[in-house]
């Protein structure tokens, strides 16, 4: 299990680098999945804050879902993120995957976003 979890981090660390050399000045929608849940945040790094967050424990969607690890779940999650993130004047992110491949939940939250108003 520890060696799974260096893996995932070193994963992490190269997926980031490579997403901050190439973002400029977008900020970036990062993916944390846990087993239970899911939560997606649009940062700007060059401030170092949060602009938007969403995720499966929000009072909202937690009643429309069965499970919040779910493409269902994830699928919500992202026009949430959206609809925040337009609010907030951000339409242009860079998608951080966070070191997950990119599908099942992942691909879900990515296609729900941009059906939501970002692009990326």
């Amino acid at each position: 299990m520890a060696k799974a979890r260096k893996l995932l981090e070193r994963r992490v660390r190269r997926t980031r680098s490579a997403i901050r050399k190439r973002a400029g000045e977008r900020p970036r929608l990062s993916v944390f999945r846990s087993g239970k849940h899911i939560y997606a945040q649009i940062i700007d790094d060059r401030r170092g804050a949060t602009v938007a967050a969403a995720s499966s424990l929000d009072k909202g969607l937690r009643a429309k879902m069965k499970s919040g690890a779910s493409v269902e779940a994830a699928g919500h999650v992202g026009k949430l993120i959206a609809e925040r993130a337009v609010a907030a004047g951000v339409s242009l992110v860079v998608f951080d995957r966070g070191g997950y491949r990119y599908h099942g939940r992942v691909k879900a939250l990515a296609d729900a976003a941009r059906e939501g108003g970002l692009s990326f």
